[in-house]
């Protein structure tokens, strides 16, 4: 094996971001070969491309633009990651080198690399930082497997992970003595710390959830007579939480050669951090630069910062203990000085960047020459460890210890545990009658009637699909609102065999708050309360829809005639067919899938044919004056006035795409207008609690929706798969390749997957006539921010829906979906946010958009200003709805036809490209199992589609 080797690093950590530990490693690690340090991609207009730079010799930053929504390392920019880092490859002729990661949320990228050594330098526990991904413990897990050898940046997090990997190495963060040991002398002083009065107490580091806020605070009103003097940005926090008096001074960040000279004119320097998860292993890089400079040191009492160095550093945690060692590190006496600067020079004498770099590399070197990497013998990324393979010839064998290193002390420590793991060969060829792609509940339904007949492979590291949950300080929230409910006896009975007595069933209270009022919903048959000119315009309108009127609404510029207004009668006793087959009533105006299941939907390969007229009440034909969009759709069924104060605005809100874009076959069974007498009634005074069947909605009691998902587990009969993509499909070869390095050869695939992306996949095998369909199939995107607030009980409704100014378009009030989504004392809320990258983008990102959610839940009274916000996340959808665009149903058709000539079946949402809630999908994945019985019963026939939404089963 060669030593000539460049490093190719996946960095969450922005390069010209704060000066740390990988920009110190990395820059002497270039002095000896070239680094490709790999950046989060950012989404932009234009190609996918590649921005490289190169601030110092062999240093090249790689910052991916791609068109992809996916934040950071997100599943959604991995084929895309794929596809440049094997074009960086060929570009910069880089053909033997080690992949070191900084975040294992890149893990997936290593599917299609061949590094000499996998190096995972932990730096922190990311799992702890606030809005960590809910995958990156899994992704952790298997870096876990598959690196060569460990780095951690702290004795803490050395202890964390040194049982879970043969080869940990404790290697803390260091210093360069002498750029920091310049601030031991009087340094000329910038401009914007040169007027700031002594005693000043400094700060230089990133503020975020790790910084003790209040602690700050606390010490400065206490004494204003001090200064407090703080370096660097601020992120993942609001910066109007940050102590805002006169003696606090916001510098904000400074680059790295400006720091000695604000160090020189402090009097103490702080590490004020928050005790929090956050914080437990953290091992601070300021400890050591701040002894550089010689100067007093306090700090609340951080593990990495009290173990080693807690005869130099002042500890304290309270704030009126803060106060203290802050006023005893000010007056400590000379002799007192003196005594700790001697031990600091003690500690500085045994550490450097520079031998942290050279044991590093000695490490890495002795990985390569002394036993065979694990990335060149097992690609160890996929499974569960508990399924038996098919047809495999997998051998397991003792994973060989590495040698000891002289060097191995204190820096460099390492873990001599033995470690037992499964190998096997990178072209393992894998035989199974039926593949199922993707473990959501069409593809779990589909793997369980198949039974031992299929393999079942799942990208993420649980089952559920979009119907996943998380948990989070005692929080439970669902990636995105999902109920139970179902018109289907095969469903009940599905719900009682996944959930048994673990479910809750109460009646729903789904509203709308608009006008600074809320009213049911439907919108339309619950006026009372707004506003009388409010009520008046959603009466006439409706009237107008009917029967026509001198008086037409302006819309998109124009005055439709009233003629053009007529005809189209959709009251609650009539079933009618609205552009494209559509059999049901018509249940809301806002189509947004909530009310799970509550009518029949149309047969999915007609979706836009015609099959006959509707009549209308008098019996006469509807014809031509058939609503042309969903726009129209909206006019000609509610009228002006309901168009205009709820269902133009929340649609655009949630579909984002301009509604004159989309056809209305996906309304079949969403969009109920009641008779004039009910919507009269619903206007003078207030409407009950809704009655019947669509009344009534389960949830699971305990684990949130992510319970019923994993109810499937102990029926599934044949092998599951697990954090392991599809990276391959070959529907001629009838093979998929996966991400763990296994190739699955299959008679009949069962794709859930989206079939845009399933059609990117077959590459060049898919005609150019059927790529191109694939990519003009069109989709929004879903942002869900979770909320946990501490106050219980902060209303009684279930949903509810906003059409006008707020960020989101609905609110799924987690906390009354069961009471075990909550802890004691808290209540969740999950706000949902739609956007598509050309017509919406998202406004804000991160915390920002967290914020802007907090804000808007508080200007519309959900929470209050003195609620607190115990915990806060968010999950990203990339492919949430499917838009029913004009050209959908033609290439969604031309699509099947073709995969169909290779036994491939489409099932579920994403793939059959369907309006579908989660009860349509465990019938979707029942019959897609049954379209493979049936091939293999007679397989001369080409495979048959399964009628999932037109004729359920019973």
């Amino acid at each position: 094996m060669s030593l000539e080797f460049d490093l190719i690093v996946f960095s969450h950590l922005r390069w010209n971001f704060v000066w740390q530990r990988p920009q110190h490693l990395l820059s002497r690690f270039s002095q000896q070969r070239r680094v490709y340090f790999i950046e989060e991609p950012t989404r932009g207009e234009g190609p996918t491309r590649w921005e490289v730079s190169e601030p110092s010799p062999n240093v090249f930053i790689c910052h991916p633009v791609t068109p992809a929504d996916g934040h950071g390392f997100h599943l959604e920019q991995m084929e895309t990651l794929d596809e440049l880092i094997r074009q960086l490859l060929v570009e910069h002729k880089i053909s033997c080198y080690a992949v070191w990661f900084y975040t294992p949320m890149a893990f997936p990228l290593l599917a299609n690399l061949r590094p000499q050594a996998i190096i995972y330098d932990c730096m922190d526990e990311l799992s702890a930082f606030l809005h960590a991904p809910p995958e990156l413990l899994q992704h952790e897990a298997d870096l876990l497997k598959r690196a060569d050898v460990v780095f951690t940046g702290g004795p803490s997090l050395f202890r964390a992970k040194q049982h879970r990997h043969p080869h940990v190495y404790c290697f803390p963060s260091s210093i360069e003595t002498a750029h920091f040991g310049r601030a031991k002398a009087l340094l000329p002083e910038p401009p914007e710390q040169a007027s700031i009065p002594h005693p000043r107490f400094g700060f230089f580091g990133v503020i975020d959830e790790r910084f003790d806020v209040e602690l700050l605070n606390a010490t400065a009103t206490a004494r204003p007579d001090w200064q407090f003097v703080m370096v660097g940005p601020v992120v993942k926090i609001d910066p109007a939480r940050l102590p805002q008096l006169p003696n606090v001074h916001y510098l904000g960040m400074k680059k790295y050669a400006e720091l000695p000279p604000l160090l020189s004119g402090w009097d103490v320097c702080l590490l004020p951090f928050a005790r929090n998860e956050a914080t437990r292993f953290i091992s601070p890089t300021k400890t050591l630069e701040y002894m550089a400079a010689e100067k007093p040191i306090v700090s609340t009492s951080i593990t990495d910062v009290a173990e080693p160095y807690g005869d130099i550093v002042y500890l304290a945690d309270t704030p009126e203990q803060f106060l203290h060692v802050c006023d005893v590190a000010l007056n400590s006496t000379q002799t007192e000085r003196t005594a700790r600067t001697a031990k600091i020079r003690d500690v500085l004498s045994e550490t450097s960047w520079d031998k942290t770099v050279e044991e590093m590399t000695a490490l890495i070197h002795d990985v390569i020459l002394n036993h065979e990497p694990v990335a060149l013998r097992l690609n160890l990324g996929g499974g569960t460890g508990t399924q038996t393979p098919l047809n495999s010839t997998s051998a397991s064998r003792s994973n060989s210890a590495v040698s000891s290193h002289s060097t191995a002390t204190l820096t460099g420590k390492r873990s001599d545990e033995p470690s037992e793991q499964s190998i096997s060969s990178d072209s393992e060829t894998l035989q199974s009658p039926v593949v199922v792609i993707g473990a959501g509940p069409t593809g779990l339904s589909a793997a369980y009637h198949l039974g031992t007949d299929a393999i079942l492979v799942e990208q993420n590291d649980r089952v559920g699909g979009w119907c996943r949950s998380i948990e989070q300080d005692g929080f439970t929230f669902d990636f995105a609102g999902h109920i139970m409910f179902s018109n289907d006896p095969y469903v009940h009975d599905m719900y009682q065999t996944l959930l048994g007595e673990n479910v809750h069933w109460q009646n729903r209270e789904a509203w709308i708050f608009s006008k600074n009022v809320y009213t049911r919903y439907p919108f339309q048959g619950a006026l009372y309360g707004l506003p009388p000119e409010v009520i008046k315009e959603c009466i006439m309108g409706a009237i107008e829809s009917r029967f026509g009127t001198a008086k037409a609404p302006e819309r998109n510029g124009s005055t439709p005639k009233a003629t053009e207004l007529k005809g189209l009668v959709c009251s609650h006793k009539q079933d009618g067919k609205v552009n494209g087959k559509s059999k049901g009533r018509v249940e809301d105006c806002c189509g947004d899938g909530v009310l799970e299941s509550t009518a029949k939907l149309g047969n999915p390969r007609h979706a836009g044919e015609s099959d006959g007229h509707a009549e209308s009440r008098n019996g006469s034909s509807l014809g031509s004056s058939e609503p042309a969009n969903f726009e129209e759709f909206i006019y000609k069924v509610w009228g002006r006035g309901i168009a205009k104060h709820f269902a133009i605005p929340y649609n655009r809100k949630l579909w984002a795409v301009p509604l004159t874009e989309m056809e209305t076959s996906w309304l079949g069974g969403r969009v109920p207008l009641p008779d004039l007498e009910e919507m009269i009634d619903g206007a003078l005074s207030p409407v009950g609690r809704p009655m019947g069947p669509n009344a009534r909605f389960g949830y699971p009691l305990k684990g949130g929706f992510q319970a019923m998902m994993d109810g499937f587990l102990p029926l599934l009969k044949g092998p599951l798969k697990l954090r392991t993509r599809v990276v391959g499909f070959s529907p001629k070869r009838h093979q998929v390749t996966l991400s763990d390095g296994s190739v699955v050869n299959y008679e009949h695939l069962v794709s859930t997957m989206p079939l845009p992306v399933l059609i990117r996949l077959a590459g060049d095998e898919a005609p150019q006539e059927v790529q191109e369909a694939a990519f003009a199939l069109r989709y929004i995107s879903v942002r869900c921010v979770h909320l946990g607030i501490g106050r219980e009980n902060l209303t009684e409704k279930h949903w509810i829906y906003y059409p006008e100014d707020t960020i989101f378009h609905r609110i799924f009030v987690q906390g009354n979906a069961s009471p075990g989504c909550n802890p004691p004392g808290g209540f969740g809320l999950t706000c949902e946010i739609t956007y598509h990258s050309h017509y919406k983008p998202l406004p804000y990102e991160g915390d920002d958009l967290i914020s802007q959610c907090i804000d808007d839940c508080r200007k519309v009274g959900i929470i209050r200003p003195d609620d607190p916000v115990w915990t806060k996340t968010q999950v990203d959808m990339p492919h949430a709805y499917v838009i029913y665009d004009h050209a959908r149903a033609r290439n969604v058709s031309l699509i099947r036809r073709w995969l169909s000539q290779h036994d491939v079946i489409l099932a579920g949402r994403y793939s059959e490209w369907e309006y579908y809630n989660s009860d349509h999908a465990f019938l979707a994945g029942k019959k897609a199992a049954e379209a493979v019985g049936s091939a293999a019963v007679n397989p001369s026939t080409a495979v048959s589609y399964p009628e999932t939404r037109g004729s359920v089963a019973k």
